[in-house]
């Protein structure tokens, strides 16, 4: 995973703690109508975590039950698809009210955990007061996010906790640009040239 911090470099042009929308003909269809929490974005390059849909027949309860963990007291959710990039690797983005072994704090905003005390933490009732659950991240290369900026693709934009926790994973796409002040509906699929 990059480092989440950058000494020495002007973090501006960075995006962690932002958030990444797929502008319309983004032309993968794995990234159609993203919504990607950016949670490293350096030199190295960046991973981010995808809310933008969730996996279908899978709930927090399946997975804590893979990981034999008690489900009679834990709150269920869906399960977000974060990605393309190792499917099977699970992660938590949280409230920065809780910190486990391997925690992260992602631009002072949310915090992002991988490893399974988070998972009983919040089967206890012990863990982050606000998260959410996804399986796989987006990655990009040393340079490859930079450049896939500079053409139509995406759009970045404040990474405002209320996205995360308030807005159901299929309108978070649409609020995501309406909250920057874009209506989704008037974008086009593609840029001219001049």
């Amino acid at each position: 995973m990059p480092s989440v911090c950058c000494p020495g470099m002007d973090s501006a042009q960075y995006l962690t703690g932002q958030f990444l929308l797929a502008m319309p003909g983004i032309g993968d269809p794995r990234f159609e109508r993203a919504v990607i929490a950016m949670c490293a974005h350096d030199d190295a390059g960046a991973l981010g975590i995808g809310l933008g849909e969730t996996i279908e027949g899978l709930s927090f309860h399946d997975l804590l039950r893979q990981f034999e963990i008690e489900t009679e007291d834990a709150p269920d959710a869906p399960v977000h698809f974060g990605g393309p990039v190792e499917p099977r690797r699970g992660f938590v983005l949280h409230s920065t009210d809780w910190s486990g072994q391997d925690t992260i704090s992602v631009g002072g905003r949310w915090s992002l955990s991988g490893t399974i005390d988070v998972l009983r933490a919040i089967s206890e009732g012990k863990g982050p007061s606000r998260w959410l659950v996804a399986l796989g991240y987006a990655g990009w290369g040393e340079g490859q996010l930079d450049e896939e900026l500079r053409h139509h693709g995406w759009f970045s934009t404040e990474g405002d906790t209320r996205l995360l926790y308030d807005v159901a994973a299929q309108e978070r796409w649409a609020k995501g640009f309406t909250t920057a002040g874009i209506d989704p509906r008037l974008l086009a699929n593609s840029t001219g040239t001049a």
